[in-house]
């Protein structure tokens, strides 16, 4: 009988063994999670509600969203992407819903819907699933591996590599012994900190269209933006951030942060609206002109911290107040200090060089028999799904893989 070792009981994890025994029931599974719990960041994603993936079926719209192996999953998505996840799991008895900004949720609105599906699936044919039982290292070749715990040692024909993203290099302690690259960990999705700067105190406020960038640099996203008691999150941050995940950690998260608050992209068209709208409400109070529909306490703090006299109408301010008031709508300037980790949804970019896996089966090119899947490759996505669809994918390839070429099967 075919065993197969799968390292880690995530989504990528309990998906590969979820799929393997349904391809070849006679598989003998045995998953290894080295804490105490299982699926834990399917439980908490999308605010307990399990953001499942995004309705981006076009791959070439999808691998955009990937920051890290965008290129490489183009094979991955081919075989298994959105359409197929949202089959898989519609067609087991978990019915989806698409939100209004692409997001995918299970109509229950809750994780557990996901978690049971995948633990149904398992269990129906047996899979064991092993909790605190950390790997220590694996030796070995296609039908003949040695997985040793700290509890034991366990003989199996194929091993699968689901462990997750780990923020320390020293995580992968197992696979640096059998000479497989490693990429160092950095963090991603995270939101970002300023350092007593006067902008947090308009916290709650949410805008749905600015320009976020690094100053110096080609990294620039568009898109929602909430400003936080510690400085900025939303959308636009939390893409900037996956993106520019390695700039930032290279400068120990500091650099200048420039919004544009307007849909325009440069200082003409702002400068054009505005002068304008200033023309036509010559003798009305600044505070009062909604220029940009911009929140009305986000547009007093801009128009203050311009220099522009609240007490006096339009055509009585400083016309280099109202260019201030031009820059900073469109070039305002913060500078970050530090950053903080989205929610509990620890993402890392870094992990298995993609050089060393063939993406069109998950198989390591160095070690026959030896799979990988979701986020212990160099792999990671934006927030919105992305990041499931990538584990869900990689999953079911591996999965695939293992009885096509060792099981000789056809699927």
């Amino acid at each position: 009988m075919h065993k197969v070792v799968i390292i880690g009981g995530g989504a990528a994890g309990f998906f590969s063994a979820a799929n393997l025994v349904e391809m070849a029931p006679e598989t003998q599974i045995i998953i290894l999670e080295k804490s105490s719990k299982l699926l834990s960041k399917v439980r908490i994603s999308g605010g307990g509600r399990c953001n499942v993936t995004h309705d981006c079926t076009h791959i070439s719209d999808l691998i955009q969203n990937y920051p890290r192996g965008a290129r490489q999953l183009k094979h991955v998505f081919h075989q298994f992407g959105v359409a197929e996840t949202k089959a898989w799991f519609e067609s087991r008895g978990v019915p989806l819903k698409t939100e209004q900004d692409g997001r995918i949720f299970p109509k229950s609105d809750s994780s557990q819907s996901i978690i049971t599906c995948l633990f149904d699936a398992c269990n129906a044919k047996h899979v064991s699933v092993r909790t605190s039982c950390e790997v220590i290292s694996v030796e070995g070749t296609i039908g003949n591996f040695v997985v040793k715990t700290h509890k034991d040692e366990i003989n199996c024909s194929s091993v699968v590599v689901a462990a997750g993203g780990f923020n320390k290099l020293q995580g992968y302690h197992f696979l640096h012994s059998l000479g497989i690259r490693i990429i160092s960990p950095v963090p991603s999705l995270f939101t970002i900190n300023l350092k007593a700067q006067s902008v947090t105190e308009l916290m709650g406020i949410s805008i749905p269209n600015v320009e976020v960038k690094v100053a110096g640099t080609k990294y620039r996203y568009r898109g929602p933006l909430l400003i936080t008691h510690w400085g900025f999150s939303g959308p636009a941050v939390l893409k900037l951030s996956a993106f520019a995940a390695e700039f930032f950690h290279e400068r120990n998260y500091a650099a200048e942060i420039i919004i544009n608050w307007t849909e325009f992209e440069n200082e003409e068209q702002i400068r054009a609206t505005l002068m304008n709208a200033i023309h036509q409400k010559s003798n009305s109070f600044p505070e009062n002109s909604a220029i940009f529909h911009l929140p009305r306490r986000l547009w007093a703090y801009l128009l203050v911290s311009s220099g522009i006299e609240l007490s006096k109408n339009w055509s009585e301010q400083n016309s280099k107040s109202i260019q201030r008031l031009v820059n900073k709508l469109g070039s305002d300037v913060y500078t970050m200090s530090g950053k903080t980790t989205f929610k509990e949804e620890f993402v890392t970019c870094g992990g298995v060089d993609l050089n060393d896996v063939d993406m069109k089966t998950m198989e390591c090119k160095r070690i026959r028999g030896l799979y990988f899947a979701g986020e212990v490759l160099n792999v990671d996505g934006v927030t919105g799904g992305f990041n499931f669809q990538a584990a869900w994918s990689t999953a079911y390839v591996a999965a695939k893989s293992i009885v096509a070429s060792h099981l000789n099967l056809k699927i």
